[in-house]
């Protein structure tokens, strides 16, 4: 029973250690490679502390012996030089507050350490997978025993032996696979979890291109009738954004510069069809062209205010398109002066799934899908005054993407004012 006792202390131990592990965001990838310093400190700090454990607690005098896990799994989940340094630690207490031989305890553990952080760099699928790492602490537990049974004068007796060559190496086995199943576990279901907010945002992006095809087409018609030989222009500008629509299908985010592109492409068309109804003002900043932003983000802001507060009204009208970075935000806003709505009346006309103009809400979804709590899009409107819509998203350049997804918070959608 006391034995019974310790290992089940040393399990609750090591399930502790491993999911703290999970907190680590390097580790959550499958690259181990791409772990940064600061990742690497961080799981550094938790393996000397589960190190440490195992000299306060007794469970050093039991089956499972915490510090060859602890060495085998370092070196795994983190590299070599994490490895080596837990070795060290590990073989630091053993000497010197057990007095267990220097010889044995450091070789093993060396080894351990080592070998873990080997197969961290040269084969990191196998390295993460819990059955090599029972394979590995078997192998250094053996070669610890072995060594230690060597450098004693006295042989142990046959109990002993079959505890520390057999019982004990497969239950510290145990422990290094269930540390690594447990950092896999937590690993494959963010990956399921990115792969699901990515299909989702890529389907409500293909739900949002046929509506502005949509309003094109119907400013084609349009012309036909008003202005007939504008319609080659036209259609070259419906073209341009065609090939814009196609080119951003299969990317989350695009450059500034490319989603500015499909919103000159619609106001040109706009243009020939409301002549000289349609006043547009920009105000962006020339430095943030190349910033990421979502596709067609900016385009369907653009496109509520030429139909709902510009073509609403029988005198010309005015659009202001200003785009900005503010501190660690990209702020993009377009205002009309159009009528205007009444306050109470926002979410129903902007966000309702069966608006007369271009919904927002799809846009709200794609955008929480991305950032999480991270954007905020907002809708002011008064009567008599027009509208302004507000879209904050997080500031990303392209050199700091490199194929990962944004972190996501299971939140409620960015935040709808009203004033």
């Amino acid at each position: 029973m006391p034995a019974l006792s310790s290992i089940f202390n040393a399990l609750c131990v090591l399930v502790t250690a491993a999911f703290v592990l999970t907190f680590v965001p390097g580790l959550r990838l499958r690259e181990r490679s791409l772990l940064s310093v600061r990742d690497r400190g961080t799981a550094l700090c938790v393996f000397l502390i589960l190190g440490l454990i195992e000299e306060l607690s007794d469970s050093h005098s039991g089956w499972l012996n915490e510090r060859i896990v602890t060495v085998c799994a370092a070196g795994l989940v983190a590299g070599p030089w994490v490895g080596v340094v837990v070795s060290v630690f590990a073989t630091w207490l053993a000497v010197s507050y057990d007095g267990l031989p220097l010889e044995s305890i450091g070789i093993s553990m060396l080894c351990g350490g080592l070998a873990g952080g080997w197969l961290n760099r040269r084969r990191p699928r196998l390295a993460e997978h819990p059955f090599t790492g029972f394979c590995l602490t078997v192998i250094v537990s053996w070669l610890r025993g072995g060594l230690t049974m060597w450098y004693v004068s006295s042989a142990p007796p046959v109990p002993q032996i079959f505890e520390q060559m057999g019982i004990a190496p497969v239950l510290q086995g145990l422990g290094t696979a269930l540390i690594l199943a447990i950092v896999a576990h937590v690993r494959d279901r963010d990956e399921q979890s990115k792969a699901a907010v990515s299909a989702e945002v890529r389907a409500l992006q293909a739900r949002m291109n046929p509506h502005f095809l949509f309003n094109a087409l119907n400013a084609l018609a349009a012309l036909a009738t008003v202005a007939p030989r504008e319609i080659p222009r036209a259609a070259g500008r419906l073209r341009h954004f065609l090939r814009a629509s196609f080119d951003q299908h299969e990317r989350v985010l695009v450059p500034l510069r490319e989603e500015l592109a499909v919103v000159h492409a619609y106001l040109d068309i706009e243009s020939l069809r409301l002549g000289t109804r349609l006043k547009v003002e920009e105000m962006i900043d020339p430095g943030l062209v190349e910033v990421l932003i979502p596709p067609f983000s900016l385009q369907p802001l653009v496109e509520n205010a030429v139909q709902h507060g510009l073509q609403s009204s029988a005198k010309a009208g005015r659009l202001r398109l200003a785009v900005h970075q503010e501190g660690q935000s990209l702020e993009m806003r377009v205002s009309d002066d159009g009528q205007g709505v009444l306050s109470a009346d926002v979410e129903k006309i902007f966000f309702s799934a069966n608006s007369q103009v271009h919904s927002l809400e799809v846009l709200r979804r794609r955008l929480h899908g991305l950032f999480g709590r991270s954007f905020r899009l907002e809708v002011s409107s008064h009567v008599g005054h027009g509208t302004t819509v507000s879209l904050s998203i997080p500031l990303r350049m392209q050199f700091e993407v490199s194929g990962r997804s944004f972190e996501s918070d299971a939140a409620t959608p960015g935040h709808l004012a009203s004033s």
